[in-house]
């Protein structure tokens, strides 16, 4: 769901760095030095397991881990997130810099929600961690590809049905 250069409009790239600024602050400010090695390992699970592409027709897709973050690191996962997306962005040419932003808060929103809505119940129910793991990641892939597909509609409303093509795949 990385959006590429050239395609969002500038209030949506404004809008999205603002965010992420934000979620990088609140999550700087929330993890102690005791946490930096938990979100290193979640910034680099998720870098290594988006490389991992599967066939499916003629495009293909990926693992995000975005969920499996957000459960783990709460409000850390936007700096472990930023991270990561920038090396993808620098090393593989996946997104971009000017999209940074944009292509930050789509993944790690969904995973600060899913993190603060569902570990409240894996601490009270350890035993249904499948349960939340399986919500996590389905609810934090759903909700950044709305998030993507509204950062398109955004941008231009000629992106619409791409829109709508991207939430629905």
């Amino acid at each position: 769901m990385h959006l590429a250069e050239g395609i969002l409009s500038v209030p949506v790239l404004a809008s999205g760095g603002v965010l992420t600024a934000a979620g990088v602050a609140v999550g700087l400010h929330r993890t102690g030095d005791a946490e930096v090695p938990r979100v290193a390992l979640m910034s680099a699970a998720f870098f290594i397991a988006s490389l991992i592409h599967v066939p499916l027709g003629v495009a293909s897709v990926h693992l995000i881990l975005n969920g499996a973050c957000g459960l783990v690191l709460g409000w850390a996962a936007f700096p472990a997130l930023l991270i990561a997306l920038l090396l993808q962005a620098t090393l593989f040419g996946f997104g971009g810099l000017a999209v940074l932003g944009v292509n930050t808060v789509i993944m790690a929103a969904p995973a600060v929600a899913v993190g603060l809505l569902l570990r409240p119940w894996l601490r009270r129910q350890p035993s249904a961690a499948p349960w939340v793991g399986a919500l996590a990641g389905g609810g934090s892939v759903a909700a950044s590809a709305l998030l993507a597909a509204l950062a398109l509609y955004g941008s231009h409303r000629a992106f619409g049905a791409t829109a709508a093509l991207l939430f629905g795949a």
